[in-house]
Parts: C-alpha cells; structure tokens; sequence
C-alpha cells in the first residue's frame, strides 16, 4: 500500500489545473431506479477540497482528485453556491423538481473535513421536500448522527459507499482502499439503525485482473453485498481510464484494458435473480478508455445494459449479438496475465 501511495502521489503531482470553488464539478438529471421505482434524479458533484485518502496516494484508477479545489477545504458559502447552480441547472432544464438527489464529492460527503456540518445541515434542509437523497461516503464516515440530518427532515436517506469489491486482497492490493469487508458491513448496521439504506458501489476490473477474475470478483462481490440487511442496491461501475491515475499509466504501456461489455452483461445476467437491485452505468463505454467490445456492437450493449437498469429483466441480453462474443469467451478461457490483455 505504501508504494502504491509514494506512486500515486508522484502521478497526480503532475496535474496543474485549477477549479473554481463556487462551481460543482458536474451537474445533470436522468433516471434511475431506485426501492420506489424509476424515480427523475439529479445527480450533483460537490467540488470539495479532495478526498482525505486521496490525498495520501489514493485508489489506483480515481482520478477525481485532480479535480478538486486546492488547499483541501472549500467554505461553507461556497459549497452553497454550487448547491444553487445545481437547483438552477435544475430550473432551466427540468419540467420538475427531481424526486432522487444523488450527492458526491471526489471523496466522502460525510467526511467534515470536506463537507462541514453545518453545510450537510443546509443542504438535508434544502432538498427536504424531495422524497430520497443519496450521499457518498468511505465506512469510515458512516456515523449515525449525519445520517440523521438528513432522516429527520422526511428524506429517504441512502448512503453510497465505494466498497469496490467484497475481496479484501483485490480491494487493498489492486484498488489501493485500506478498509475491509467487515468495515462496509458496520457501515450498513450504523445506516439501518437510524432508518437509512445504503447503496454499495462496486468496480468491475480493477487493474491487476485477468477478465475472467474480475467477471468472477464481481459476481461474487454482488451476492456477498445482497445479503446484507441494508443494501438494497449495487452499482457496478465498470472501470475507465481516468487521468493522473496508475490505471492510466498501465493504459499507456498496454497493460490495462478496461473490461469487455460482455463482460458486464454476465453480471448483470447472472445476478438478477439476487434479492437487490443491480444497476451499470458504463462510461465511455465503445471508446479505447471505456469499457467496449469490438466497436460494432457497443452501442447495443450499452442500451441493454440501460434496459435492464430500469426493468431488472435479464432477457434483454438476449438482444445482443456480435461475432465478438467468441473473442470474449476466449480471453476469459486463455487470458492470464493482468499486465497483457490479449484483445485490445
């Protein structure tokens, strides 16, 4: 974990760009499904002062933190006027107000070091006419008394934790997180004694995996986190290649690439008859970052994928054909080495 740090710390030390600390990172509305149903959401990316673990070297594949504002805290003011840009966004663009907030940060929104108390206060009392919030968080933050903030205005409160994976050898020595297993599990007991849900965030291939072990993590991980009382929802994030990161590095040297669609499909089959919700959101899913098959068929696969986040019916997979299929199915019987992916 050290060298992974020391290495992290020197790529990100790369980046010299700076961001305004009035604006968020990234706003947008969509769909998502959620223990109510399909819900309209708006998602909002806080611009924070970075995540703490990133800071100290940080997840081999986040590239989050080179986006965050510098000298690692942002006012309480300024963390409000993103707020406000997002409800304008909001405004300008939406018939109405969305029924699901999701909130982010590059790091943990219940870390008070990014987000103070009193800003997750104002925010719990801003958005308390709406009927769910999201808030991401590392084990770590998951306290009962933030969550409460938002409880005891009326909000259905979830809390998104970047588990990654349910294997702590693949979560400490490909992902770089310091946490177990046992961790994300107290994180749920906190979350559901206060009448909270959480949501647990998974990444599909991390660096260091052949295919067919990461197909085989994810499967694993999606049950192991379905039965825990608590968790209603799994988001597999299949990996991308982001900027200042050590994916990155492996990605330029042919070492890394990001999982097959198909690959994702699987999961998504296989898992369906879990009692949880399982969505994707594969992004830059066809291009030479993403996650992508052959180029041909990416496009179909990506809307499968979106099919089934919405109806949680596997026979949409059904619909995807591509010769490429057979090229899969023999990296996953033939592929090895993680540093030599066979397909590009």
């Amino acid at each position: 974990m050290d060298a992974h740090n020391a290495v992290m710390r020197d790529i990100r030390s790369r980046n010299d760009a700076s961001y305004d600390p009035r604006e968020p990172t990234r706003v947008w509305l969509d769909e998502d499904n959620t223990p109510d149903g399909v819900v309209q959401s708006l998602t909002i990316i806080l611009n924070t002062g970075g995540c703490r673990w990133a800071r100290a070297g940080g997840c081999t594949m986040c590239g989050y933190v080179a986006e965050s504002v510098e000298g690692g805290s942002v006012a309480h003011e300024d963390l409000m006027a993103q707020i406000q840009h997002c409800l304008d966004h909001e405004a300008t663009d939406a018939e109405q107000p969305a029924d699901l907030i999701k909130i982010y940060t590059s790091g943990s929104f219940l870390d008070e070091r990014e987000v103070p108390a009193e800003t997750r206060q104002a925010i719990a009392e801003t958005f308390a006419d709406r009927q769910r919030i999201v808030v991401e968080s590392l084990p770590d933050f998951v306290q009962k008394d933030r969550i409460a903030d938002f409880v005891d205005v009326g909000l259905a409160t979830d809390v998104a934790v970047g588990l990654e994976t349910a294997t702590d050898r693949v979560r400490h020595d490909c992902v770089n997180k310091y946490f177990d297993f046992t961790d994300f599990e107290d994180a749920c007991r906190a979350a559901r004694e206060v009448g909270a849900g959480v949501k647990a965030y998974l990444l599909m291939k991390p660096p260091f995996l052949s295919e067919a072990e990461a197909l085989e993590d994810m499967k694993s991980s999606v049950r192991r986190c379905a039965a825990i009382d608590g968790c209603h929802t799994v988001s597999m994030n299949p990996c991308n290649v982001q900027n200042y990161t050590m994916v990155e590095q492996l990605h330029r040297r042919d070492g890394y690439r990001p999982p097959w669609l198909w690959s994702v499909c699987a999961v998504l089959e296989s898992t369906a008859d879990e009692d949880v919700i399982v969505v994707s959101d594969p992004v830059g899913h066809g291009s030479d970052r993403g996650p992508h098959n052959c180029g041909e068929c990416d496009d179909r696969a990506q809307r499968a994928i979106k099919d089934f986040d919405k109806r949680q019916d596997p026979s949409v997979f059904d619909q995807v054909q591509c010769e490429c299929r057979l090229t899969w199915e023999e990296v996953l019987a033939r592929e090895r080495s993680y540093a030599a992916p066979l397909v590009e």
